[in-house]
């Protein structure tokens, strides 16, 4: 007797998008040095522009947040692409930040970029 096949998928949800609103993307260079996470907070550089973790105590362009990375990215050695989402509702608990800033320090700032932030329950 034939044996049947079933393949069975899962899905993992990261609870990283918190809210209803319309999701907008936007394409950028990530500059190497680093491994870059889903959900990190990105600002540009004013010069090249090319992003990197928001750190309120730079003033190359980096201080201001610009997105939130899509997907894990690999720029450890050379400079790699990505994808930010700039607009939409996302979940507090689950973004990134460099040095030691916080939700509080960027909150109104992604506010002001389009990125609605909110606290959420767990399921």
């Amino acid at each position: 007797m034939a044996e049947s096949l079933i393949q069975t998928n899962s899905v993992t949800f990261d609870n990283l998008i918190a809210g209803h609103s319309e999701i907008v993307t936007d394409g950028i260079t990530l500059k190497a040095g680093q491994a870059y996470l889903k959900g990190s907070v990105i600002g540009l550089t004013t010069a090249t522009p090319k992003g990197s973790l928001v750190d309120s105590t730079k003033s190359d362009g980096t201080q201001t947040p610009y997105g939130i990375l899509t997907e894990d990215v690999d720029a450890t050695t050379a400079d790699a692409p990505g994808v930010v989402y700039v607009r939409g509702e996302f979940n507090e608990s689950k973004l990134i930040f460099g040095g030691t800033d916080t939700i509080a320090t960027h909150k109104k700032s992604l506010r002001n970029a389009g990125i609605i932030t909110r606290k959420t329950k767990k399921a």
